[in-house]
């Protein structure tokens, strides 16, 4: 085997080793990536969630009469 072959032989090795290491990596990278856009989905669907609940509080304060006392200021009745 020449000298020049060897040396290929070393580069394309090199090469192998580099691309699987680069697969390894990616397949990483997008586990990695998948997990957080599944955590994303569901901080916007709680986001969303609560944004629906404060809504219909919002509207069910807005119902009420604005003079209203507060329960604990009722006058007491005997």
């Amino acid at each position: 085997m020449s000298p020049n072959e060897t040396l290929n032989e070393d580069r394309l090795t090199r090469l192998e080793e580099l691309t699987f290491f680069q697969e390894e990596r990616l397949k990483s990278l997008d586990a990695a990536l998948t997990a957080q856009q599944r955590q994303i989905d569901k901080l916007e669907k709680d986001f969303a969630d609560a944004s629906s609940v404060i809504r219909l509080l919002r509207e069910k304060l807005g119902d009420q009469p604005e003079n209203t006392l507060p329960p604990h200021s009722m006058p007491e009745r005997w």
